[in-house]
């Protein structure tokens, strides 16, 4: 009896669950997005390419440039100009000696801008670590992987996603980078299946096959954020629906300071900076393997502090150059890949974040979770409320008497 009230009541709540929760991400929202590799030149770039992916909304629109002069850069502009373009210099971008080779037309219409860069690889010993292998991974440190001095691959188009690969001298396997953008919202196949929408790009790192040089190896990643308004505050966001990428209930993000002035080459005045603060998004877990799933997660962590740096990355990044010119600050952050206990590096690692404008695109409940959390409340109330009626009426019932005696 009990279980076919059950059934019946999953039968009656869900499809109600189903009409009156909104989907996550379900918010109407649609870029037109153009891509173009290496724009305005005829022939490929001696030292890398620069793809342009210009992404128009209704009130503005957004540059992402992914450039693989130097370390891998993706940088991001917003413009409330929905004609806004990005025009190069390519005698001076290639020189890399001549800042504002790069520059959005018309520049006023800049309200918000900023770089990030992969810039540098940390591998060391995990075995003999005193401490979390993020922040103490003590005198085992290995030459660092200076990611502008790889030998990266030309850009490889794909629909709306980018990929590109460095090789190092000496070393087996490689360390590549792909950028995804988006028209919509929407949510990436591959774990961890991170919600975007049509402001944000995804981007995925990964090594594949790079030789270990320890039995116990693990690897610290260096972000850069460059210029615009600076990335200073790590925050972490706790859930408890877990369904889309099983066992992690917090997302990072590094968010800008918004009530910081914009620095962006051209911005206007009276711009705004803080209607469209910038983010990385990631949730702390990597994958070594391919085929990511729950038994080759492995948790990561961000590490402090995060400082201003006011040595010039121009070295390091064409695109940093181009744009910002030399003297730019960057916030430095570090992802450690690995923590006490958990399998060491072996062939493969892989981490995926989130670069965007505006509010991050944070989980909401999804359906499932709600016809869960309706059905668990749901039922024993009703249980009661029909219980109740019931006992009501049978001694509603038993006290009803008759004005005829009975007949014998």
């Amino acid at each position: 009896m009990a279980k076919s009230w059950v059934y019946a009541l999953l039968r009656v709540l869900a499809p109600c669950v189903l009409a009156i929760v909104p989907l996550t991400g379900s918010e109407p929202s649609h870029r037109n997005i153009s891509i173009t590799l290496n724009p305005g030149l005829h022939i490929a770039p001696p030292e890398g390419d620069l793809l342009y992916v210009r992404s128009v909304g209704p009130n503005d629109s957004l540059h992402f440039l992914f450039c693989s002069q130097g370390a891998p850069t993706l940088l991001l502009i917003q413009s409330n100009n929905t004609q806004a373009t990005v025009q190069v210099n390519w005698p001076q971008f290639l020189e890399r000696n001549t800042s504002g080779s790069l520059r959005v037309a018309p520049q006023s219409s800049v309200v918000y801008s900023s770089a990030l860069m992969f810039s540098r690889l940390w591998e060391y010993d995990g075995e003999n670590a005193t401490a979390d292998p993020g922040l103490d991974p003590g005198p085992d440190l290995f030459p660092p992987y200076e990611l502008q001095n790889l030998t990266w691959s030309r850009i490889n188009l794909s629909t709306l996603s980018a990929m590109l690969c460095g090789t190092s001298r000496g070393s087996n396997g490689s360390i590549c980078v792909q950028l995804s953008v988006f028209e919509n919202w929407g949510r990436s196949e591959l774990w961890p299946r991170l919600l975007h929408n049509p402001d944000s790009a995804q981007l995925m790192f990964w090594l594949d096959g790079l030789s270990p040089r320890s039995a116990h190896s693990r690897f610290l990643l260096e972000l850069r954020a460059v210029g615009g308004t600076p990335l200073e505050m790590v925050q972490s966001v706790r859930s408890i629906d877990d369904e889309f990428t099983p066992s992690i209930f917090t997302v990072s993000q590094w968010l800008s300071n918004s009530s910081a002035p914009s620095s962006s080459p051209g911005s206007s005045p009276g711009s705004s900076p803080d209607l469209s603060p910038g983010f990385v998004q990631w949730k702390p877990v990597a994958y070594r393997d391919a085929s990511a799933r729950l038994e080759v997660a492995s948790p990561l962590r961000h590490w402090s502090p995060l400082q201003q740096d006011p040595v010039s990355t121009a070295t390091a990044s064409g695109l940093v150059f181009g744009f910002y010119g030399n003297n730019t600050l960057t916030t430095a952050i570090n992802i450690s890949f690995g923590l006490s206990g958990e399998p060491f590096y072996t062939n493969y690692l892989s981490w995926t974040l989130l670069v965007g404008v505006g509010e991050p695109p944070l989980d909401s409940f999804s359906v499932l979770v709600w016809s869960i959390l309706a059905v668990g409340l749901g039922t024993p109330l009703l249980l009661l409320l029909v219980g109740g009626i019931w006992v009501c009426a049978r001694k509603l019932s038993a006290h009803v008497h008759s004005a005829y005696e009975p007949i014998n």
